[in-house]
């Protein structure tokens, strides 16, 4: 895991490798979050995932979110083989952090559209590019949730 400063020395402007970057809570780990780890590692060179803080992922998520520590979402994703650093942001969206990266790819899921992600216009302007990857039907953090309580007996 590395800090905002560091991630930005190593991996920031100018540089030879396709720096993609993307971002997200990541409370449940799941098998459309690898999918769409995957399917952005196969736009560039090099993965960079931005993890929303615990206090950002409780403003986007509400109380009980997150159900792990941002500690321990990173260390997860670090370890996944085709991630090549994460670094966690305290703020609502990672606008700034992708203003400071200045990434060549920046991918979102396809629930988005280009104008509602976070950075596409400074990406954009920077002669980047943005992508919305295909996401798994039917799973998301949320979902996992829901069918966890429904399935628990009071």
């Amino acid at each position: 895991m590395l800090e905002r400063a560091a991630l930005v020395r190593t991996y920031g402007r100018p540089r030879e490798e396709r720096l993609v970057f993307t971002n997200g809570v990541f409370d449940l780990l799941h098998r459309g979050h690898v999918a769409s780890l995957e399917a952005a590692r196969s736009h560039g060179d090099i993965l960079v995932v931005g993890v929303n803080s615990d206090s950002s992922a409780r403003r986007l998520k509400g109380f009980p979110r997150p159900y792990q520590s941002e500690r321990d979402r990173a260390e997860v994703l670090a370890a996944i083989r085709f991630v090549d650093a994460v670094t966690i942001f305290d703020e609502d969206t990672p606008e700034d952090l992708i203003r400071d990266l200045l990434p060549d790819v920046l991918v979102k899921g396809a629930d988005y559209r280009e104008s509602q992600v976070a950075g596409a216009r400074a990406v954009r302007e920077a002669g980047g590019e943005v992508v919305l990857v295909r996401l798994e039907p039917g799973l998301s953090s949320s979902d996992l949730v829901d069918r966890i309580r429904s399935s628990s007996s009071p």
